[in-house]
């Protein structure tokens, strides 16, 4: 028994110290591009660190280029799911045998013994000669070549713009091993969860072409292309670009040769590059480097410092998809639009590769909050203030609520704890993603108060940064700067498909005072913020806290009288709210004017003595 009893008084230690540590793995890689056909021969060398607490007998690693051939998982998901990908369809199931994508490794050594090792489609399983041990290293080599898929869907080929090669997801990845153990999800055309490291690579290429992409250019003198004095060729007709990547979990590049190469410095030290093709508005292009400053500014102030000295803003790709330090999108766009995908992908510098939650798996957290913080940027570049600009983020969620009402037997609307692979429409999603993880914020604004809810991203960078955090994680941070419990909020919203929706039951008048009986119909708790309207024109808001919470929030509404009312319970489905003036005296009622609780039927939210 007391074995038993010490056990128990241990365990907690032993979680907390798994969810706190991360594994580490510095790669060194050597290139050698073909562009008159795009096949590639790569060597690889992994110094592996074990910081967990585990014995590893086996390493997974991704070969996300193998997805782009007929019959793969993501062809076949592709043409069996209901909406899929216009820039999937059936595409890669009528590609010829040229363009399809192919990572193949050749060897693969332990410490420089052969290791066995399998191939199944997207994932290479490497079975450890010498198992290995908590606080290890191990190095793991390998030879591979590679083919370059056509553009289909982010890495790719001379794509719709004619830029040569997006060069994404490009290598034999290691999976990520964490507190919940391997991630080696099969590349279905989602999101990615990687490994904090080091990348020292190696690029040799065609001598015309101009790269750029994840890491510090080391031989810039020699390279010349823009970054430095001159080109100098290799006896072959190449050059080769030696790269240095610190502190990251991915490596991305692009390269053309006939990039356009601009750069620009912030006031914070970072340097700005910009390739793109003359094919593109040049004009564009030029206005929005000093745009891309501006966002660039609004970032660092609002969630914290860019912690890298460079970043890359790359015309490559099939859209736009954030890397690390760089951001490949699709340049022959309107002005509009090319500032819009631009602040999106750099957004994700912070919400995704210094915040690094496995997205596999929460995508609403660094898409919703990419989602989130970009609105506001937006409002900051272009000089505009509006009271609600998540608005289209609302609008978006409140669609998969309509949908679902209009086609119960189909299962449209689902929980964000679904993998980003599973679920049944790409449209919900998107919405789910991207719409409802921006709510997720601006709501818990509502509930915490916005000066709290500005605290609380500061301090999740802070307390973060460089590491993969969970959505538990943000839970806490958000509790610690607001005092108020949150696990109802996060466990409703993310976990379930309930939904808020409270109405105004009935306006009474009982004596000399005013009942007011507020009913709860949909599932999901929420406090209230109640405004009253007299007909003298005076307003007061009566604020309503739910017992969950443990806490309030303070009066967020300046120079309006603020009422602190008793906690609503939640099991409760009707609350009686009492206003010390009489019915007569009343001209309105409305729960949340603000509109940033996502109540589904607002319709019910308004009393108005005028219709009543």
């Amino acid at each position: 028994m007391k074995s038993f009893f010490c056990f128990l008084f241990f365990l907690p230690l032993v979680l907390f110290s798994q969810s706190s540590w991360q594994q580490h793995a510095e790669y060194f890689m050597d290139i050698k591009m073909d562009v008159s056909d795009f096949t590639f021969l790569g060597e690889q060398t992994i110094l592996y660190t074990n910081n967990s607490p585990d014995t590893i007998n086996k390493v997974y690693y991704h070969l996300f280029f193998n997805a782009f051939r007929p019959g793969s998982q993501m062809d076949i998901r592709s043409r069996t799911i209901q909406d899929p990908d216009r820039r999937v369809g059936s595409r890669i199931f009528g590609l010829e045998k040229k363009d399809f994508g192919e990572l193949k490794v050749g060897s693969m050594e332990q410490n420089g013994k052969k290791v066995e090792f399998d191939e199944n489609e997207t994932v290479l399983v490497v079975k450890l000669n010498k198992p290995l041990l908590p606080g290890k290293k191990t190095e793991l080599k390998m030879v591979f070549t590679g083919q370059v898929p056509l553009q289909i869907r982010r890495s790719g080929k001379l794509n719709k713009e004619g830029v040569h090669l997006t060069m994404t997801q490009w290598f034999p990845k290691l999976a990520e091993y964490d507190f919940e153990g391997w991630h080696p999800n099969p590349y279905i055309g989602r999101e990615f969860h990687g490994v904090w490291g080091n990348y020292t690579v190696n690029i040799t290429i065609d001598k015309n072409y101009v790269v750029g992409g994840t890491g510090y250019l080391q031989n810039a003198k020699e390279i010349g292309h823009g970054y430095g004095e001159k080109t100098k060729k290799n006896s072959d007709n190449t050059l080769t670009w030696k790269f240095y990547a610190p502190n990251v979990h991915d490596f991305a590049w692009a390269a053309d040769p006939d990039y356009l190469h601009d750069i620009i410095t912030s006031k914070s030290g970072v340097d700005l590059h910009f390739l793109y093709k003359n094919t593109v508005n040049v004009d564009d292009w030029k206005k929005l480097q000093g745009d891309t400053l501006k966002l660039l500014e609004f970032f660092e102030k609002n969630i914290g410092p860019y912690p890298w000295k460079q970043y890359s803003v790359i015309q490559g790709g099939d859209g736009g998809m954030e890397y690390a330090m760089c951001t490949m999108i699709t340049g022959e766009r309107s002005y509009g639009s090319l500032f819009g995908v631009t602040a999106h992908e750099l957004a994700h510098a912070w919400f995704q590769h210094i915040l690094a939650n496995n997205e596999a798996k929460h995508p609403w957290m660094d898409e919703g909050f990419t989602e989130y913080i970009t609105s506001l940027a937006e409002e900051f570049v272009n000089n505009k203030t509006s009271p609600f600009p998540h608005k289209s983020s609302y609008e978006r969620y409140y669609m998969i609520n309509n949908l679902q009402k209009e086609n119960p037997a189909i299962e449209i609307d689902q929980p964000q704890t679904v993998h980003s692979d599973r679920w049944n429409y790409n449209f919900t999603y998107g919405a789910n993603a991207y719409s409802k993880g921006s709510v997720f914020l601006s709501q818990l604004g509502y509930i915490i108060g916005k000066k709290n809810l500005s605290k609380t991203i500061k301090r999740y960078y802070n307390d973060f940064k460089f590491k993969h955090p969970t959505p538990n994680d943000f839970r806490r941070v958000a509790e610690s700067v607001s005092g108020i419990q949150l696990k109802w909020y996060i466990t409703d919203w993310t976990q379930t498909t309930n939904k808020i929706d409270y109405a105004i039951r009935s306006v009474d008048q009982v004596n000399n005072k005013t009942l007011v009986v507020l009913e709860r119909i949909g599932s999901t708790p929420m406090p209230l913020d109640v405004l009253i309207t007299y007909k003298d024109g005076s307003q007061e808001m009566h604020y309503i806290p739910i017992a969950l919470m443990r806490g309030e929030k303070k009066n967020p509404y300046q120079g309006l009288r603020w009422v602190v009312e008793k906690d609503w319970a939640w099991a409760f489905p009707n609350y009686s709210l009492t206003i010390n003036k009489n019915k007569s005296e009343i001209s309105k009622i409305v729960i949340d004017p603000s509109f940033y609780m996502a109540d589904i039927e607002r319709g019910n939210n308004n009393y108005s003595a005028n219709k009543r």
